[in-house]
């Protein structure tokens, strides 16, 4: 399944481009391994989650309209932001992974688990956004502020969507429709 993975980062990336940028990771992006037998390395997710995380700087940056001195103050708590999210996604890459290796052998127990973590991962990063909205709003108006975290929101729907569009429905794993 680590044709799986690849095929999820690179749909993710996809989603998360406007439609300028689309065009060019079209060609930036590499083609998911040809065989299931092709392993994905941890070098080869890292690259392309750095892919993803700039290509929605860039989204942002092209949606945000932002002055000088309001991005001077912005992309510094921005940064911030990212490298905690980052950390939280790390979770979510996590359960990817074992979602890949364990499809079809999780017990109704493990199933629950599962979900549970995920579940978790999705309320981490909602408390997340949380407590960046007053610090985001120190920085721009709230119009600005607001609008970053509407940006930040979708961009985050999209690429969830990317990735549940991809992954199997758990219930599969025994031949059950």
């Amino acid at each position: 399944m680590a044709r799986t993975i690849v095929t999820l980062l690179c749909g993710a990336l996809m989603m998360v481009a406007t439609p300028a940028l689309a065009q060019s990771a079209a060609t930036a992006v590499p083609a998911p391994p040809a065989a299931e037998t092709t392993a994905l390395t941890e070098a080869d997710i890292q690259q392309l989650r750095e892919g993803l995380r700039a290509d929605k700087r860039q989204a942002t940056a092209e949606a945000l309209k932002l002055t000088d001195a309001e991005a001077a103050k912005f992309w510094p708590i921005y940064d911030k932001y990212i490298a905690e999210l980052t950390t939280i996604n790390n979770s979510k890459f996590g359960l990817i992974k074992e979602y890949s290796e364990k499809f079809g052998s999780y017990t109704d127990k493990q199933a629950t688990d599962f979900i549970k973590r995920w579940l978790d991962v999705d309320v981490n990063a909602s408390q997340l956004r949380s407590r960046y909205v007053p610090i985001v709003g120190k920085v721009l108006p709230g119009v600005k502020a607001a609008s970053f975290f509407q940006i930040d929101r979708r961009l985050a729907m999209l690429v969830n969507l990317g990735l549940a569009s991809q992954l199997p429905i758990l219930q599969s794993q025994a031949g059950t429709p």
